[in-house]
């Protein structure tokens, strides 16, 4: 059976990780390999499979990363970060500093991708952590929580806005009860089950743990630091250009010469490319900073999360041998015959592959087309099928997404920690939003 074989691979990799004590991404292509053969992909195209899904993951992740590891390692050096991070304490006080975090990850997550969302936002809760003396994770659980939903949930992501094009759902209406179905998810998958996890498993919750990809923690002199508006605009830049072009594209003609060009410049790629631009100015050289020292910091920013990008890669592989190996069309299968709700079984369809697979998007894309009949001769609004796509596409996050192992290096976990911790925190938003979905759909 092909889940069965999903799961052997998955223990064989964790074997593999947590007591051969083997690099992630090695074990990561290895596992790929023997999975592929066990699917019975033939030995020939195993190797274009996971060359494909190196490819295909970090093509665009790793200018993500590169450009947006650049800019924030400017934003860091130069105390703008502090500058932020001392300002929102100021506001909102240590004892309500999660809503300060959950209210600027929401605003964030509706523009950006996660990984993006979580590039941006990372090095500013860095600094309130060290600020206010919390583990880093205590803040961390309530913004990744937020981004997760965001990207799950809402349009303009591509996943959710792709999904509700597929099931002619209005995209209007998609976000605005997806809105109403976040709100409780996020608070149960981020202040409570922060309360929980800290009670029943506080290891995670270290002080003093030691993050390399974020680099070194350095103390500023507020007055030393850049003034809070240019801080503020120069770290969330990325933002601005991406959801200027998103909320354009639902007023502007698409097809005028004006539409295009912000188009272009509202691209991630181009949006953290000219983002980095600006920062090489308002961080450093308006700062008196040489340009060699500038590049110097932007290369040691790379040097810091070379080893996450191959492990990220290596998450693609495993990912895309699972999907040329038939996984996506055996689940599928299982729910040609059911009687249980529409809602339901988009879930159950959609978690299933998110499991099996590891891309969430794919996961929504794949549910989506295979509960298109059921949709079509059901009486649930096609809305609420959106939204539990949405659900099951974020449930159980493990080895085999790019979003676990960058949760991994970037909060200083071991296997085992970002398994108990992320992995179930992704199962409470997606068990979550299917309950939040399902007692909306009582009122629709």
């Amino acid at each position: 059976m092909p889940l069965l074989i999903v799961v052997i691979g998955v223990i064989f990799l964790i074997f593999l990780i947590t007591k051969l004590k083997l690099n992630a991404f090695l074990s990561l292509v290895i596992t790929a390999f023997i999975v592929g053969i066990a699917l019975g992909i033939p030995v020939a195209k195993i190797s274009t499979s996971i060359e494909t899904g190196i490819g295909g993951q970090l093509g665009h992740l790793a200018i993500i990363f590169g450009f947006g590891s650049m800019l924030g390692k400017l934003v860091s050096d130069a105390g703008g970060g502090y500058r932020i991070a001392n300002k929102l304490i100021q506001i909102f006080g240590k004892k309500h500093i999660q809503i300060a975090v959950i209210l600027t990850s929401f605003i964030i997550g509706l523009a950006l991708f996660f990984e993006v969302g979580l590039v941006v936002l990372l090095p500013i809760i860095f600094v309130i952590a060290r600020e206010v003396d919390l583990p880093l994770m205590y803040l961390g659980i309530p913004m990744a929580a937020t981004l997760n939903v965001a990207h799950g949930f809402l349009p303009p992501h591509p996943a959710p806005t792709a999904v509700a094009e597929v099931l002619n759902a209005p995209l209007g209406h998609v976000l605005l009860v997806g809105i109403v179905v976040a709100i409780p998810t996020i608070i149960i998958s981020g202040p409570v089950y922060n309360y929980f996890l800290h009670k029943f498993y506080p290891v995670v919750y270290r002080k003093d743990v030691n993050i390399s990809v974020l680099g070194e923690y350095k103390e500023f002199k507020i007055e030393d630091t850049p003034g809070f508006g240019i801080s503020v605009f120069t770290a969330l830049l990325p933002v601005l250009l991406i959801g200027i072009e998103t909320i354009l594209s639902f007023v502007m003609d698409t097809k005028s010469v004006a539409f295009q060009v912000i188009e272009f410049i509202g691209t991630p790629d181009q949006a953290m490319l000219i983002s980095l631009i600006v920062g090489i100015f308002t961080m450093g050289i308006s700062r008196g900073l040489k340009i060699a020292d500038i590049g110097n910091a932007m290369s040691e920013s790379i040097k810091q999360i070379a080893m996450m990008l191959l492990i990220i890669g290596g998450g693609g592989a495993f990912k895309q041998v699972l999907v040329d190996g038939g996984v996506a069309d055996y689940i599928g299968q299982l729910f040609n015959h059911t009687s249980l709700s529409p809602i339901i079984v988009a879930w159950l369809i959609t978690a299933l592959l998110r499991i099996s697979l590891g891309s969430s998007t794919v996961a929504s894309m794949t549910g989506a087309g295979l509960i298109t009949s059921i949709v079509a001769n059901s009486s649930v609004d096609p809305v609420l099928i959106v939204l539990a796509i949405g659900a099951g596409s974020v449930f159980m996050d493990h080895v085999n997404d790019a979003g676990f192992w960058m949760i991994k290096e970037y909060f200083g976990l071991t296997l085992k920690e970002t398994l108990i911790s992320w992995t179930t925190l992704t199962s409470v938003i997606g068990v979550s939003g299917l309950a939040s979905v399902l007692v909306v759909s009582m009122f629709m």
